[in-house]
């Protein structure tokens, strides 16, 4: 006889009525979610995971319930993550979910306790001698049924997390750094439920094509947008129509060979034909029709700005400053303070612990700890 199932699968009004009624008596809850991007163009929330009061649930999204509710509840409670930010984004797109209450993140704890290694199985297996796996990762939580292995898998993810979050919080504690974590949190959280606005002229310039000229971004937009098209129709993400080094390949080789058939360029995938590939044919043919005053303007490339040279020696002398209070206190110099941020630092030279925190996106913690180092470099 299969063993009895260590969480309850909620999928139907009834259950979900009686999972809200016990949220409602719980203090704390532990969650994580399962979605869709590796399958699918449209992106949402799939699964729900939840542990409390030693219990163990799976909400099921996809079962057409009313989960205002649900949602109202839960943004009341104290939240436990392990790297809630993706979680959050992906519940604040599908759901308009906004956390009220403070989130624990044990991944930002595992960081600021100075752990080699973040991830849930390794920082489980280190701080609670407990042995997850990481088989089920790629599945396509959209498809129904799930199966058992899956959905073990999934409540894993948020079983240990309280326990774990207990363990933490006490070497949090005792090493001061607890309202590190708190703030870091605090961050995250504003970070991934914040409204976001995106420029229609950023969204197909891909890694890499910062370096192209204009005419090469003409054929890179224009297949962008062909590929954008098709994996909404098929509702298939992207790179699962062409990858991005394939565009830009596609672009230069366009470029290159402007009479030539483009069966005689590179390598399409196996699905690129029959009507997606005349409507490929198409993107690249208006691209070539466009006169120069409509190719796209080079953009700055993305990344760290070049620092000035009066401004490098300083620079050097902030990261050298970050890189000891790292090995003092056991963490990464780039947790302390990022090169981009010490570079804001050195070209704004603040000469005071206010000027410091207005000079970049710093937080308190970390303004704390490299002033008494940086600010001196100022007088």
């Amino acid at each position: 006889m299969d063993a009895p199932p260590n969480f309850t699968y909620v999928d139907s009004p009834d259950s979900l009525k009686s999972l809200v009624r016990k949220l409602g008596k719980t203090e704390r809850i532990a969650l994580d979610t399962e979605a869709n991007s590796l399958h699918q163009y449209y992106q949402k929330v799939c699964l729900v995971q939840l542990t409390f009061d030693q219990e163990n649930y799976i909400l099921d999204p996809l079962a057409e319930l009313t989960l205002d509710p649900f949602l109202e509840l839960i943004a009341k409670k104290p939240l436990i993550f392990h790297a809630g930010d993706y979680d959050l984004r992906m519940m604040r797109a599908s759901f308009g979910f906004v956390p009220h209450k403070p989130v624990f993140d044990t991944m930002l704890a595992a960081q600021l306790l100075g752990c080699a290694s973040i991830g849930l199985v390794e920082v489980a297996r280190q701080y609670l001698d407990i042995a997850l796996t990481k088989q089920g990762q790629k599945s396509d939580w959209s498809r129904r049924p799930l199966s058992p292995a899956q959905l073990d898998y999934a409540s894993d993810d948020t079983r240990y997390l309280a326990q774990l979050a207990d363990t933490m919080r006490g070497e949090l504690e005792a090493l001061g750094r607890l309202e590190w974590h708190e703030e870091s949190c605090a961050r995250m959280v504003a970070a991934a439920t914040a409204e976001s606005e995106r420029d229609d002229d950023d969204r197909w310039r891909i890694k890499g094509s910062g370096l192209l000229d204009r005419r090469t971004l003409a054929f890179v937009r224009a297949v962008w947008e062909w590929r954008d098209e098709e994996a909404q129709r098929a509702d298939r993400p992207p790179f699962k129509i062409l990858g991005n080094i394939e565009i830009i390949e596609l672009a230069q080789w366009s470029v290159a060979h402007p009479e030539s058939e483009l069966e005689e360029g590179p390598r399409l995938p196996r699905s690129c034909t029959g009507p997606r590939l005349a409507k490929l044919k198409g993107g690249l043919r208006r691209a070539r029709q466009l006169p120069e005053s409509e190719w796209p303007e080079r953009r700055k490339r993305s990344g760290l700005p070049p620092v000035p040279p009066e401004e490098k020696a300083l620079l050097d002398r902030l990261q050298k400053a970050c890189a000891g209070i790292g090995e003092e206190l056991g963490l990464t110099a780039s947790l302390i303070a990022s090169r981009a941020t010490l570079a804001q630092i050195a070209h704004k030279r603040p000469k005071s612990h206010e000027a410091l925190l207005e000079s970049a996106p710093l937080m308190r913690w970390q303004a704390g700890l490299i002033g008494p180092k940086v600010l001196p470099l100022f007088q």
